[in-house]
């Protein structure tokens, strides 16, 4: 009987891989199939140009502390005077036992630091050219009495959009421009061209294209008919045509992003030879855009049983998903409303991985839209500060789970939301494969 029953099974086994292999092979032998691919593919590496050019261009350096100048004019900087205890204000004072330093010494000299405070809302920044260290008493370093000498603390307001800065005197930051906009650059542009270019965009074209035609063309054919004369239920049939599907979607999706991670992380700023940390991030990128796939693939493919036409409510339905993952983008994860859609979940576990992978990129958002100190007072006599380069489309792009866990619980969640709704998909679509009349 068990010899009986394995043959059995082992039948069946094989006309279901043969529906699988037979829809790659449909895959592979397509003309259409490689040029939506291969579309896909120009599109994304256009994209990769752009930031190539990015990073080897140099971004010119702000003083923004001002202490290349030389309000005196005695031939001396400014931040030298103050670092040697003279008076930047008065020709007459000026350290002559030394040679004056060149301007260009005193700008980007002294870059961010940051340490977060135990409340998690304020940043302090050290003092590292020396300018308040030389002063002669602790209360003149320690001016913003929080009973650390030489800091500059910050405090985001996040509700209102304000930044409060309380720093200790000769206490001012000089972020080096091109470090930071090629590192912020270069963050927001694997967030932008993951989220938006590969899980949103390839994760709906491609289905569009490939899976919403893969039971209703074999229907139109005729062709149907040979898949359902095998003892095979019509969800099966559906489901081995969806895993032919994804035997071809998700190894491209898988090499797209290996093939980025690896120029990124080549090209990309940093004292190492590659970026490492970045692995993580394309994988998670790579994972999001396999499960959206997936899902968009089946609800597609059933929009096609439904339907002849099936391709049109597929375009109604990405417009609805174009509008979430703006939604998703834009709101930095505080919309609740992306919680009804696929793309809100995908960018779910981008935002988690990025959170795992980066863990001071926040740190360095917050640290670019200060920019350092450099702003100028608007008509309300409040300060309005000129971000660092690249601040604010690392900012844009970047987002936060708001799941209320941590980060790798909400990257389980959000895989598993995912893996859930591609089945009630597959659940659904079998229910009315079983129920359609086929001519």
């Amino acid at each position: 009987m068990s010899n009986r029953m394995d043959t059995i099974w082992s039948k069946l086994d094989r006309k279901s891989t043969a529906i699988a292999e037979f829809t790659m092979r449909q895959y592979r032998t397509r003309i259409s199939t490689w040029v939506v691919l291969g579309a896909a593919s120009v599109a994304i590496f256009l994209m990769l140009l752009f930031y190539i050019e990015a990073m080897n261009s140099e971004i010119e350096a702000v003083d923004n502390d001002g202490d290349s100048f030389d309000t005196d004019g005695d031939g001396y900087p400014d931040g030298q005077e103050r670092l040697e205890g003279t008076n930047p204000e008065s020709d007459q004072s000026f350290p002559d036992w030394v040679e004056p330093d060149p301007p260009e010494k005193w700008i980007n000299e002294d870059d961010i630091d940051w340490d977060t405070l135990s409340n998690g809302e304020n940043y302090v920044g050290k003092d590292d050219d020396g300018d308040c260290e030389n002063l002669d008493t602790s209360s003149q370093r320690d001016t913003n009495d929080n009973n650390q000498e030489c800091d500059v603390v910050v405090t985001i307001d996040e509700l209102n959009g304000t930044i409060n800065i309380d720093a200790d005197s000769n206490v001012d930051e000089d972020p080096d421009e091109d470090k930071y906009g090629k590192e912020a650059g270069h963050r927001a542009f694997i967030l932008g061209i993951g989220k938006f270019g590969i899980v949103y965009l390839l994760g709906i074209f491609l289905p569009l294209f490939l899976a919403t035609g893969l039971i209703r063309e074999e229907m139109s054919d005729g062709t149907i008919h040979y898949m359902l004369a095998k003892p095979i239920a019509r969800g099966e049939v559906l489901l081995y045509r969806m895993l032919g599907y994804i035997g071809i979607t998700w190894p491209f999706i898988i090499g797209l992003c290996v093939i980025m991670g690896l120029i990124t992380g080549f090209t990309g700023p940093g004292d190492g030879f590659f970026r490492w940390g970045d692995i993580g991030v394309w994988m998670t990128i790579a994972w999001a855009a396999m499960l959206v796939s997936l899902v968009y693939g089946t609800i597609f493919c059933g929009f096609g049983i439904i339907w002849k036409n099936g391709v049109i409510l597929a375009i109604l339905f990405a417009a609805w998903e174009l509008g979430m993952a703006f939604v998703a983008i834009l709101s930095g994860g505080d919309s609740s409303i992306r919680y009804f859609s696929v793309i809100g979940w995908g960018m779910i576990i981008v935002d988690s991985g990025v959170a795992v992978c980066w863990p001071d990129n926040w740190q360095l958002i917050q640290s670019g839209l200060w920019g350092g100190g450099q702003g100028e007072e608007n008509w309300l006599g409040e300060m309005d500060y000129k971000p660092l380069p690249a601040a604010v489309p690392l900012e844009t792009f970047s987002g936060d789970s708001n799941l209320g866990v941590s980060s790798w619980l909400a990257f389980v969640i959000s895989s598993l939301v995912l893996v859930l709704q591609g089945a009630l998909s597959w659940f659904i679509g079998q229910s009315i494969f079983k129920g359609k009349e086929v001519d």
